[in-house]
């Protein structure tokens, strides 16, 4: 039986809002989980952007369905939670108007004014400031793109907001709605050392602390919505709402990826590598390895890893794009392939890359192509480059990842292809287990809730069970690391 208090957890994904009530156990209401797409405008130049408005009204469709079908659960509801797709930024007039539309971490407009950035500031030093190598997923280059490309739009913009600030702004009709440290981390502006915008970088692309939030920790909560939406959400009108965190943040928390022993290994459209490590308030977070980033959750935790703008989107591209039938039929076909006989070597960098070399022009890449390639092989060999990636990030985490870690799968991308999930554990060497909880970002959400409200006195009171675990074969090992070895020296031919 479902146990009191309830939590209402939004997740602000790329491609859909979830919303759904969550018990005390952190355990979902299924029959109170909604779903609401929207679409993002990408295009050639590297465009990668969406209406506020629409994101907006995608969110509140999915609280007030989650609303409805709850029925008198919702009465019941303790706390709002949100986790919100991360690196985003949008700029919006003195009245709080967007001026903009989002941008999203996918957006490479900027890489003109990253490299020029690079050369302007101590690129190292802002790296252990921030925990971000500066590139075209964060804040700094955007401002300099939109001041340089369009200078009319920027000169009307009073302050730079991430999505759920936004949202916030409009539901409690305030303008001093603060950002969480968590979803600020990813703004490539953060300083993870004072919790304060960096005045370094500031002074680099001329902004002032007053063109950005407020900061606070996630745990600050807003309370009395405005009249408007009262009246929309009765049941929420005195309900706290904690500040959004980063998506990432929350996959790992609802995994139960606290410590350093889990870490999430995680395939929704695009894909990540994630490990908390813990730290005392008094002392400095820790160095983040050239190739990674170290987001900031709350003052003495720190995300450490590596993320990809490549994961399920390199397989929706090449069923698409080669005619394949959907990936559920073509399991069996994958699970009789044999590791790279293929001979293709690719960079499946179709939407850029981020770890761990932060190139702000890659491509992707097919080498190998014969008459003989097939559209089973390329699809083939995009899965397992992407496992490639996911092995040089944990190359670089291991000096941080207890001796017996494991790896938790997460993502609809990866966790619906057993063949997939092998072959990550083949190439890595590791168990990969798969929770039977397929929301992990929301259950993330709701558990910061928990804990903040004190329900909980951690952050892993109970965690995930296990569905599945797949166990490392050391057959093709050799095989793996060749293949390994050949994307990395063509990224250094091609990128380097």
């Amino acid at each position: 039986m479902p146990s009191n208090p309830y939590i209402l957890a939004v997740d602000i994904g790329s491609s859909a809002v979830k919303a759904g009530l969550y018990d005390a156990e952190a355990r979902a209401l299924q029959h109170t989980q909604a779903s609401i797409p929207h679409q993002q405008r990408t295009a050639a130049d590297g465009t990668h952007e969406e209406d506020a408005e629409t994101i907006q009204h995608a969110t509140e469709a999915a609280i007030d369905r989650t609303l409805e079908l709850a029925g008198d659960d919702a009465n019941q509801i303790a706390a709002v939670a949100f986790d919100a797709m991360a690196s985003t930024i949008l700029g919006v007039d003195e009245r709080h108007n967007p001026v903009t539309p989002v941008f999203t971490y996918a957006d490479t407009r900027s890489s003109q004014d990253i490299d020029e950035l690079q050369t302007t500031i101590n690129i190292d030093a802002a790296y252990q400031r921030t925990g971000v190598m500066q590139h075209t997923s964060y804040v700094p280059g955007r401002v300099l793109w939109l001041r340089r490309t369009d200078p009319e739009t920027y000169s009307r913009i009073a302050k730079w907001t991430d999505i759920s600030t936004f949202l916030f702004t409009r539901w409690f009709g305030s303008t001093n709605i603060p950002a969480s440290y968590s979803v600020s981390a990813w703004s490539g502006l953060l300083n993870r050392h004072t919790l304060t915008w960096d005045t370094d970088l500031l002074e680099a692309i001329s902004l002032q602390p007053s063109n950005l939030p407020r900061l606070a920790p996630y745990s600050e909560a807003q309370t009395g919505l405005c009249p408007v939406y009262t009246l929309r959400w009765p049941q929420l009108t005195e309900v706290p709402f904690f500040l959004a965190v980063g998506d990432g943040a929350a996959v790992n928390i609802g995994s139960g990826c606290t410590d350093r022993r889990n870490v999430a290994l995680t395939v929704g459209t695009t894909a990540a590598m994630r490990l908390v490590v813990d730290h005392p308030d008094d002392e400095p977070p820790p160095t983040v390895p050239k190739g990674l980033w170290g987001y900031i959750l709350r003052g003495d935790r720190t995300l450490l890893g590596g993320a990809f703008s490549e994961g399920g989107n390199v397989v929706e591209w090449a069923l698409n794009t080669l005619n394949l039938p959907p990936l559920e039929h073509l399991n069996e076909a994958l699970s009789n392939t044999t590791p790279d006989a293929h001979n293709l070597t690719i960079l499946p960098f179709i939407a850029g890359e981020r770890a761990t070399g932060w190139s702000t022009n890659a491509t992707g890449v097919v080498q190998g192509i014969r008459v003989s390639t097939s559209g089973l092989d390329i699809l083939q060999a995009l899965m397992e480059s992407v496992a490639y990636r996911f092995s040089l990030v944990a190359n670089l985490l291991k000096p941080e990842m207890d001796p017996d870690h494991i790896f938790i799968a997460g993502g609809g991308a990866i966790t619906n292809s057993p063949w997939w999930l092998q072959t990550m554990a083949d190439v890595l060497q590791a168990q990969i287990h798969v929770p039977t909880e397929e929301q992990a970002t929301s259950r993330g959400a709701a558990i910061l809730a928990l804990n903040a409200l004190g329900t909980w006195t951690g952050l892993n009171d109970v965690m995930p069970q296990i569905a599945k675990i797949y166990q490392p074969k050391t057959d093709h090992q050799d095989l793996y690391q060749s293949a390994i070895q050949r994307q990395t020296d063509l990224y250094d031919a091609v990128i380097n």
